[in-house]
């Protein structure tokens, strides 16, 4: 009984796959353009059981497959087939394909072949599909959707802001949140100066008042005396046009914090039925939504992480180093997960808060020289150490185990 190899390239686009199959010589056995969906998928099993068909029937057969993604129901097909699926990020690709053609020529055709070599030749420096569950895939997809929402809603107010300092600044020096409740309702009511500086105090108040504003009567009367000074405006016509986008900014903004509230009780209720929940709850600094995040991105495959170095270096808060001769430079990554480390920076700087060790440890590095970024970073490395720890034992975090070194450290 031997082994039968058979390795895959899929160079993939949105309606088709362009696939060659190739055995562990490097000679092509098969390759064609596959359409997205049942037919596609039926097609390539039978390319695949074709090129297995002098296969001796005790034989393990191993297909391995290079791909330039790693989600979609394709993927996950592929995933359910038994195959070894090896998602290939696309620097990766490109490097490789240098290395067969000096040229700079492309195809896809020619792509699935350069994938197909790739798995035959260097799947043991590649990473296979992890083995998530399809509860953390379910909270990756409510999080990232949720966090790029946030990101949009910044974005819109961000082209609020100019748009009413090119036309309206009196609206600057009234409202303190452009994305609030009561702010967008009053800037669609009253999107112009003119229109503004005739608002009530009554018709304010009650915008305050469904915002759940405090101090109402003085907040109100600032309001209204602020859209009543006087500023240079635009002329008539372009303060017209300017007024226009901001109501559909406003529209906009109104839609974008409603679904971001509806999205973040998806994020909590996904993320509370997942059993790492606890274990991630229990982190200094990770709460239901942040702690969401950090499952989503990590995943749950508790085999996907060899070591906590292994965990580190996928989260991109570990240093790399540079070393030629006597030169040698340690720096951070920037290649790295925007979403993951976006969480983790926030969950080493609330941390400092809520944990007498990670303060301990930040303001070691502080004192070490770093800057405040860069000792946040070796913070959120450390705690990324931690979490990998926890949910390799199956425990939860505890404040003493964890820093128990740098407290005495502190106390000394």
């Amino acid at each position: 009984m031997g082994d039968a190899l058979l390795f895959v390239g899929d160079d993939w686009a949105e309606d088709h796959h362009d696939v060659e199959v190739m055995d562990s010589s490097g000679r092509r056995l098969a390759k064609a353009r596959l359409a997205e969906g049942m037919a596609g998928m039926t097609r390539l099993h039978a390319m695949i059981g074709q090129a297995l068909g002098d296969t001796i029937e005790d034989d393990v057969v191993q297909v391995k497959i290079g791909i330039e993604t790693d989600r979609g129901p394709w993927v996950q097909a592929l995933v359910a087939a038994g195959y070894t699926v090896y998602p290939v990020n696309p620097l990766q690709a490109a490097r490789y394909r240098e290395r067969l053609a000096l040229s700079g020529a492309k195809s896809d055709a020619a792509d699935a072949h350069m994938l197909a070599d790739m798995v035959r030749t260097d799947s043991h420096q590649l990473r296979p599909i992890a083995g998530d569950s399809a509860d953390a895939a379910a909270v990756k997809v409510v999080t990232r959707m949720h966090k790029t929402l946030i990101w949009e809603r910044t974005r819109a107010g961000q082209r609020l802001r100019h748009a009413l300092r090119e036309y309206f600044p009196a609206a600057l020096a009234a409202f303190e949140d452009l994305d609030a409740g009561d702010t967008l309702e009053l800037l669609a009511k009253a999107p112009d100066p003119a229109s503004a500086a005739r608002l009530s105090i009554s018709q304010i108040s009650t915008a305050l008042k469904r915002a759940r504003r405090r101090d109402i009567p003085v907040k109100a009367a600032a309001i209204q005396a602020a859209l009543r000074a006087e500023y240079l405006g635009q002329p008539a016509v372009v303060t017209t046009a300017y007024a226009a986008t901001v109501r559909a900014l406003a529209a906009v903004l109104v839609t974008l914090n409603e679904q971001v509230k509806a999205l973040q009780s998806e994020v909590e209720a996904h993320f509370g039925r997942h059993p790492d929940a606890e274990i991630i709850l229990s982190q200094p600094g990770l709460g239901a939504v942040l702690g969401a995040r950090v499952l989503g991105e990590f995943g749950d495959d508790h085999d996907r992480y060899a070591s906590a170095k292994a965990r580190k270096n996928y989260a991109a808060t570990s240093p790399i180093t540079r070393a030629s001769g006597k030169k040698r430079t340690v720096m951070a990554r920037f290649v790295h997960n925007d979403r993951l480390i976006d969480a983790l920076m926030t969950q080493a700087f609330s941390a400092l808060q809520k944990s007498p060790g990670a303060r301990a440890y930040y303001d070691r590095q502080r004192d070490r020289g770093a800057s405040h970024n860069a000792a946040l970073r070796q913070l959120a490395n450390r705690l990324v150490g931690i979490l990998h720890g926890c949910l390799k034992t199956g425990t939860p975090y505890d404040e003493a185990t964890a820093w128990s070194s740098h407290l005495i450290e502190a106390a000394a």
